[in-house]
């Protein structure tokens, strides 16, 4: 059932485009569209076969700096994958091995090597907000997840703000005008998971 309802949440966000980005993150002049990246959300196992789940983020230009920066995602600094398997990862990291998170994460269908595991559970410095689910502590974020994929209808989908917040990320620092700038973002012990 928690294979299920965690492949389901991920799949649900395969080929959504993230694209909010209202001022540079370094010095908070007007961005105009760049382009937009294709990234690896997540790897699930789908009849057999592993398929990659893509979300777009799209880049911006910044006009008074010139910089390139990116839409608010569902990524941690310097991760290859979306911040849910992440937090999959590091939650099951509370309570086992290294390996052993990597073969529960593959019965439940999703694939993360061991040794990227190790590397998300020994960098993490939060507690990552979790429940008992059936004997395994599940992350809030796929928790969150889960609920808007289940209310999804097939006409609007899942907006991508929606996302961010179940994934936590309204509750991180923001200046002002409600949009993390760059060192923010690029420091993780500035980041609140709520």
């Amino acid at each position: 059932m928690i294979s299920d309802l965690v492949q389901a949440t991920l799949a649900s966000c395969d080929g959504m485009m993230f694209d909010s980005c209202k001022v540079c993150p370094n010095c908070n002049g007007e961005v105009a569209g760049y382009d937009v990246k294709k990234k690896q959300f997540a790897i699930i196992m789908d009849r057999g076969q592993k398929k990659v789940i893509h979300v777009l983020v799209k880049r911006f230009h910044c006009r008074s700096c010139k910089e390139i920066c990116l839409a608010d995602q569902p990524f941690y600094p310097d991760t290859r994958i979306g911040s849910p398997v992440v937090d999959l990862s590091v939650t099951l990291g509370e309570t086992m091995h290294f390996p052993r998170v990597s073969s529960c994460l593959a019965d439940m269908g999703v694939v993360v090597d061991r040794w990227s595991v190790r590397n998300y559970v020994q960098k993490n410095t939060k507690t990552i907000p979790a429940v008992d689910m059936f004997g395994i502590r599940i992350p809030m974020s796929v928790v969150s997840l889960s609920s808007l994929s289940m209310k999804m209808n097939e006409i609007r989908g899942i907006d991508a703000q929606e996302v961010l917040a179940a994934c936590g990320y309204p509750s991180r620092k923001q200046n002002g005008d409600g949009h993390v700038s760059q060192k923010q973002i690029s420091d993780p012990s500035l980041m609140e998971r709520s």
